[in-house]
């Protein structure tokens, strides 16, 4: 009897655990989103928010933790960034995302329109979260470290 073979989408087989960095947990949830919002396939789609959903429950439990030692060097710049992350939408797709989520939460089903504008939605939330995951935290400076948050504010 031939076997017929089974591709499986090379995210799915991305291997973390508890003790992967969160800042490599991060990418990988950027590259599940992308995926995901790029996929017409619902099997595909099924198992990238089962990946997604287990990476995010991976990062919810280290985002109140010390930032490892062995990550402070790569979060670390000498000069301020020129950009800080930022959520923005166009506001027709926020509009999109505000009215995707009511209708969901009142009930009114899940369409086929309202899973792509929340899949959207993920997206965007997903790389903003990401890259706060992975945006510098500390500037060095002549005397010592400073947290950005202080000289920035």
């Amino acid at each position: 009897m031939a076997t017929i073979p089974t591709q499986t989408h090379p995210l799915l087989v991305v291997p973390f655990n508890a003790a992967t960095d969160f800042t490599v947990l991060a990418d990988h949830c950027e590259n599940f989103a992308e995926t995901l919002i790029e996929s017409n396939d619902p099997t595909l789609k099924m198992a990238l928010c089962g990946r997604l959903n287990a990476c995010l429950t991976l990062l919810q439990l280290t985002l109140l933790e010390p930032v490892p030692s062995h990550l402070i060097e790569s979060l670390t710049v000498d000069t301020l960034p020129a950009n800080f992350p930022r959520f923005e939408p166009e506001c027709t797709e926020l509009c999109r995302y505000c009215l995707s989520l009511t209708q969901m939460l009142t009930g009114q089903g899940f369409y086929s329109e309202m899973e792509k504008h929340l899949s959207g939605l993920l997206y965007e939330l997903i790389n903003y979260f990401a890259a706060e995951m992975k945006a510098p935290r500390w500037l060095r400076t002549a005397d010592d470290m400073k947290f950005i948050d202080e000289v920035v504010a």
